[in-house]
């Protein structure tokens, strides 16, 4: 394919995605990530996209919303090896809350093992992976049904979630950055996430490497109301995620790292070591009010990392070292 061939193909997934990781346009293209980052480097002199960390997104600073047909096949990868690590944040017999999104939908495909689980959930894709589990109870809200995201949004789902409480929700989205905390493009959807998080007496946000550092219309959750992110280890060249990555964990957001080929490297927190088996992790409290931790500044919401009580110190150790590599 010759050079002008590429970069158009390439101008017209981006296009239509709003957001494409070099891996998925190399792949579509057939040919090296280096050459990929050549053309979109190229396209973005003549102003037609824009680069972004690991790819290249619609030019304006705001990526827009793709679809469920674009977004399930990207960084596919990426959000297994997600899935698989976030699934040890939950206990046998918790209330959770999980919203719409094709890593949370990954990840409802594993909780459908987890017995004596209740979700909640505004996402028909999370309800449809646990439709069969016997031992999980799945309650949805309320609300009119998006059909881009399969997600239940409006007054309806946001009231139905009035008076809940839950241990954790989890939660995914279009960007996230240290400065404004996880974002979407759609404000109903944005609303609605916002609900999800008042519920939960912790946050946990699951998002792969080529999210780092975007941002996008709608703020969902701040960043000081994450307690940990739960990601993909990025690419040796994407200096921009590591640097996101080390901001955050400068915020105190625990981070844990899923292994480049599906397996858990570590979390920071952890000082790398392998996440603890489920029995080996301490109870989560019930569900009651948000704890504030003494000295946070600006009342952000903090809770002890399941994977370690080393601090922030150790955080920001273990992303370095993914930085360095």
């Amino acid at each position: 394919m010759f050079a002008a061939e590429r970069r158009q193909l390439i101008l017209e997934m981006v296009r239509a995605n709003g957001a494409v990781s070099l891996r998925e346009l190399a792949r579509v293209v057939q040919t090296s990530e280096v050459t990929v980052r050549r053309d979109v480097r190229a396209l973005e002199a003549e102003g037609l996209l824009d680069r972004r960390h690991g790819g290249a997104v619609l030019p304006g600073g705001f990526t827009r919303e793709s679809g469920f047909p674009q977004k399930s096949h990207l960084a596919t990868a990426e959000k297994t090896a997600i899935a698989d690590l976030a699934a040890n944040f939950v206990e046998e017999g918790e209330a959770i809350v999980v919203g719409a999104g094709t890593t949370t939908q990954e990840l409802a495909r594993r909780l459908a093992r987890v017995p004596g689980l209740t979700v909640v959930t505004n996402s028909l894709l999370v309800a449809q992976a646990l439709a069969h589990a016997n031992r999980v109870e799945v309650v949805m809200t309320g609300g009119t049904l998006r059909g881009s995201n399969y997600a239940l949004v409006g007054s309806g789902a946001e009231q139905s979630l009035h008076g809940l409480r839950v241990s954790r929700a989890f939660l995914s989205g279009s960007g996230l950055t240290a400065e404004r905390g996880l974002s979407t493009s759609n404000m109903l959807s944005a609303s609605v996430d916002r609900a999800l998080v008042q519920a939960a007496a912790e946050v946990v946000v699951l998002a792969d490497h080529t999210k780092l550092g975007t941002d996008t219309m709608f703020q969902t959750v701040p960043t000081d109301l994450i307690t940990r992110l739960v990601t993909d280890e990025p690419p040796a060249h994407d200096d921009r995620a590591g640097t996101e990555l080390q901001a955050l964990a400068d915020q105190g957001v625990q981070i844990a790292v899923a292994g480049g080929q599906g397996g858990a490297t570590g979390a920071a927190g952890s000082g790398g070591d392998a996440v603890p088996a489920r029995q080996q992790r301490r109870d989560v409290p019930l569900p009651g009010p948000r704890r504030q931790v003494p000295g946070g500044g600006n009342g952000g919401l903090r809770s002890h990392s399941v994977l370690g009580e080393q601090g922030p110190a150790a955080e920001r150790a273990r992303v370095a070292d993914l930085r360095r590599r």
